[in-house]
């Protein structure tokens, strides 16, 4: 009966595709792994999103709206405290861009490296096998010609045994 290996054993734990990135995980970006962190990285990645783009254009239009048709006098044209708070916007979001950056490419040097560690891994392996295959091949070749002197020996003998047996008979015949 044979056993196809290809499926894998249901009682086997599941195989993450990411498994050789496991050893890296521990690595902590350089601005670390803290609440504020993981929330300015994600306030960064927020920015770059068709959301916030029209969500901000919505809010912007509105704002000169309401203060050109005069339903408001709060930031009249040109608008200083709708430039205040593009600055302030672009104050704050170049520095978390950054950060998500950098984090980024933390993650990515991580996963670079365990990927570079299990291709030399891999290699190591093929030069392994390599060499296992040919240690077994040189076996097979010793056996191969172990098992031609025996055949060699064993015609020897039978072509001796016959003689004997053939002189045996003619003696026993001219007796």
């Amino acid at each position: 009966m044979r056993v196809h290996h290809s499926h894998r054993n249901s009682d086997a734990p599941p195989r993450h595709h990411l498994r050789f990135h496991m050893p890296h995980a521990h690595l902590a970006s350089v601005f670390g792994d803290d609440w504020f962190a993981v929330k300015a990285e994600g306030f960064a990645r927020f920015f770059g999103t068709p959301t916030f783009l029209v969500v901000q254009t919505v809010i912007v239009g509105v704002w000169m709206a309401v203060n050109v048709l005069g339903l408001t006098h709060f930031d009249l044209y040109p608008f200083i405290l709708l430039n205040l708070a593009f600055s302030l916007q672009a104050a704050y979001a170049a520095p978390l861009i950054l950060l998500a950056q950098t984090r980024q490419a933390d993650r990515d040097k991580a996963h670079s490296e365990a990927d570079a560690q299990h291709r030399e891994d891999l290699a190591q392996a093929s030069v392994e096998r390599q060499v296992l295959a040919q240690q077994q091949s040189a076996e097979l070749m010793n056996l191969l010609e172990q098992n031609t002197r025996l055949t060699q020996l064993t015609q020897e003998l039978t072509q001796r045994i016959k003689e004997l047996t053939d002189q045996i008979h003619s003696r026993l015949t001219a007796a």
